[in-house]
Formats: C-alpha cells, sequence, structure tokens
C-alpha cells in the first residue's frame, strides 16, 4: 500500500531517498530552498510544496534529511516550518545524522506539540538508497519505530530499533567511529600496495571473505589506488561526525585515541580545501612529495 510522505531536505542523500520512495509507488510531497534539487524529484513524480508546513499538512510521514540540528530546528519549528502544518499524530522520522542530545531536545519539543518523532539516521549512502539496501539504526518509542518501518522497509534492508530517543543517533556515531576507522586503514593500505608495487585492485578479491575484508575494502581500495574521485559522500560530513563521537567521548569518559587521530587527519584535509570532496581523497594524505597527485 502507498504512503504519502513529505521529505523535507532534497540533497544528494534526501534526493536518493525521495527518488526510492516515488520508484515504490509512494505519493511524496517535496520541500527544499534549492528549487533544482526540488525539481529534480518533481521530474520524477513527486509534489513540489512552498514550505516545509505545507508539505506536513498534506503527509502523515515526515522525512527530514538535513546538515545540523539548528536546520532540522529551523525547519521543524520555525517560520512556516513543520509544526505549523503538521497534524497532530504525524510522525517525524529524522534520517539527519546529529547530536544525540539535540534530537532528544527537539523529539521532546516535537511531542509537546503532537508530533511524533523517530531518529533514523543511515549508513550506505546514497547509492544503497537508491536499491532500497540502506542500514537503519532507530531510536525512540517501539510503536513509532514499528509505524515508520511503513516507510523506511522501502529504502533500507536492515532496520534495528537501539532503544529510546537519541539511541539511533548515538549507534550512528560509532558507526562513523568504524567508517572513518577503515577509511583511513584502508587507504593506508593501498598506498602501502602501491609502493610495494602489488596490484591494488587485485587485494580485495584477494582478502574477499577473510578477517580483514570489509565493504569499504571492496568498494574503496580499486578507487583508491585508480583514483577515482567520484562523491558519494563528504570528508567535511565525516569530520562533524567524528566531532559528535568526540564530543560524546568527552561525555562517558571514553578514551578513543584512534578515533582523535582520525578526526585531525580529517581536519587536515578539510583545512587544505578538501572538506567537500568524497573519502577517496584521503589518499592525499599519504601521496607525499615524490607520489603523483591524487587528483
Amino acid at each position: 500500500m502507498s504512503e504519502r510522505v513529505a521529505l523535507i531536505g532534497a540533497g544528494a542523500m534526501g534526493g536518493a531517498i525521495g527518488t526510492r520512495l516515488i520508484e515504490t509507488g509512494n505519493a511524496l510531497t517535496v520541500f527544499d530552498l534549492d528549487k533544482e534539487k526540488v525539481a529534480e524529484l518533481v521530474a520524477k513524480g513527486a509534489s513540489a510544496a512552498g514550505s516545509a508546513a505545507e508539505a506536513a499538512s498534506e503527509s502523515g510521514y515526515v522525512i527530514t534529511s538535513l546538515n545540523s540540528p539548528k536546520i532540522v530546528e529551523i525547519a521543524m519549528f520555525g517560520p512556516r516550518g513543520v509544526a505549523e502544518g503538521a497534524k497532530p499524530g504525524t510522525l517525524i522520522i529524522d534520517m539527519s545524522s546529529i547530536d544525540p542530545d539535540a534530537t532528544k531536545a527537539l523529539a521532546a519539543k516535537a511531542a509537546e506539540q503532537g508530533m511524533r518523532w523517530v531518529d533514523s539516521p543511515l549508513s550506505g549512502g546514497a547509492p544503497k538508497a537508491l536499491i532500497g539496501e540502506l542500514t537503519l539504526m532507530a531510536g525512540g518509542a517501539a510503536e513509532d519505530v514499528a509505524d515508520a518501518h511503513t516507510i523506511l522497509k522501502h529504502v533500507a534492508s536492515n532496520y534495528t530499533h537501539m532503544g529510546p530517543s537519541g539511541a539511533g543517533q548515538t549507534t550512528k556515531l560509532i558507526n562513523q567511529v568504524l567508517c572513518g576507522l577503515n577509511f583511513l586503514a584502508v587507504a593506508e593500505a593501498t598506498q602501502l600496495a602501491l609502493d610495494a608495487g602489488v596490484d591494488a585492485q587485485k587485494v580485495p578479491q584477494a582478502l574477499k571473505g577473510g578477517r580483514a575484508d570489509s565493504a569499504i575494502l571492496q568498494e574503496y581500495m580499486p578507487r583508491f589506488a585508480t583514483k577515482d574521485y567520484r562523491r558519494t559522500g563528504r570528508i567535511d560530513n565525516m569530520v562533524k561526525d567524528l566531532n559528535g563521537a568526540q564530543d560524546l567521548a568527552r561525555r562517558t569518559h571514553t578514551a578513543m585515541p584512534l578515533t582523535a587521530l582520525c578526526a585531525e587527519i580529517h581536519r587536515m584535509l578539510t583545512a587544505a580545501g578538501l572538506g567537500g570532496e568524497d573519502q577517496a581523497a584521503l589518499m592525499e594524505f599519504f601521496k607525499g612529495p615524490d607520489k603523483e597527485t591524487f587528483r
């Protein structure tokens, strides 16, 4: 059965989620300040809304895919925001990657205004969204998390209720620690293979199924080795998430020395002007004065 869904945020990730929802038969109403992004989804069958309030007024489910807690708050509770148009009982599914404490505060504010809230950040990126194979970690009341699956089943193959509000975002930070360290390890290993004269493109196949195997190894070592610079994510987004993990670690008194190093390397690349580039640009850190430039 198709549902009417409002999508607030039609960037790279939101656009992929919206595309998948349209392709799986859902009626989508979209709002974004970037009219070109909205037009791309309208061309695929979505309806455009003039505001977040208008989009929410037509839908029982509202998905947000935005870049920061402040932007989520404005989209929800600012002028012509979701809260102005949402009917009582509307389910907000926040697929942004934001701070767990900010999520708890936003969910509480939404509840005061008669809305329900599930934080459901994702892993897998736009490519997985387009084929319905995202991994989602959800926080919220059990009945709301189950209701959100009515929509999210179209974009995800792995959906896990992690606990109350904010638990999904906490799990996403754990995910990003693992991904950030894995990206860095694979980039470093790729450079070693290149310097040692081993065909780095063969390494993923050679290690497939072994203990060193991972999705990042399989996807990214060939990209690192061939200087494939296509963007499927951003280094500065990883910085944001690693910052969030370090903030959480300080609050929980958790020692995370490897995460600290990983975050600093990502910050160095951002300071060098590569924040908007894909994780593939990590190879820039390893090139050295005698290495061919990544670009």
